[in-house]
């Protein structure tokens, strides 16, 4: 490697794995157990995993169908349809917030009619956790998908058909399987990034425990008053993330 560009190599190295490392380093390790058990730290992670899983299974349901129409529609318009679906993944999360208030809030376009004909309100919900992780998580998913339906072979998808499957069928058991690891990968990724989200999160579903406190929520609230406690949670979404790297090491590196 040529020398001009292994010194600023370097640097962003240790300027990406410095802060990873003082977290490690500054961890309550001989308390950590006892901070993980206490019980609201225990109620975050419950609802954390609950919402995070939700919203995948809400990102898969309609997600897969979306990437399938990007990736296969003749449909005018779906460049810019592809950029707009893509936007919460480069939109600052409090402004997903703002705008899923906008859209779902009490007074939103679609949560106003929906809570006059039906009562049921999502922010400041369990549900508004989940649809938030879904906003900001859902585009991973189809851009993983999308990506694997536009390289996956036609040439199988063409003789199921030609055996007199139907499109459902085919898409079932030949396209789905075709693009398994890529599924398997943005679902992991789509999951992560739930897992994870904070800002549209509190914006749109606030932070009361039990209720919708998150992981990083209570990281956000512990900060000031019991950094331990805050840098024991902090190290648990750091493990999810380094697992979630190490399962798809081997995706990344097939391709």
């Amino acid at each position: 490697m040529p020398a001009p560009l292994a010194v600023p190599a370097g640097l962003a190295v240790l300027f990406l794995l410095l802060p990873l490392l003082g977290l490690v380093l500054r961890a309550p390790w001989r308390d950590l157990p006892e901070l993980l058990a206490r019980p609201e730290v225990a109620e975050a992670l419950r609802l954390s995993v609950l919402a995070a899983s939700l919203a995948t299974l809400l990102s898969l349901v309609l997600g897969v169908p979306l990437a399938w129409v990007l990736a296969r529609g003749r449909l005018p318009g779906l460049g810019v349809l592809r950029a707009l679906v893509t936007l919460p993944l480069v939109l600052p999360p409090v402004v997903g917030g703002v705008a899923l208030l906008l859209a779902f809030g009490r007074n939103g376009v679609v949560g106003a009619p929906l809570e006059r004909l039906t009562g049921v309100t999502l922010p400041f919900t369990t549900a508004g956790v989940v649809l938030a992780e879904a906003f900001v998580a859902m585009p991973f998913l189809v851009v993983a998908v999308e990506g694997a339906l536009r390289s996956a072979d036609r040439g199988l998808e063409e003789a199921a058909a030609t055996l007199g499957a139907g499109r459902l069928t085919t898409f079932a058991r030949v396209t789905l399987p075709l693009v398994a690891p890529s599924l398997l990968a943005g679902t992991v990724l789509c999951w992560a990034r739930a897992l994870g989200e904070f800002g549209a999160t509190v914006t749109f579903a606030g932070s009361a425990p039990g209720v919708t406190r998150t992981v990083p929520s209570q990281v956000y609230q512990l900060l000031d008053t019991e950094p331990e406690a805050a840098v024991a949670l902090s190290l648990v979404l750091l493990a999810v993330c380094v697992a979630v790297l190490l399962l798809l090491r081997g995706h990344w590196v097939r391709r």
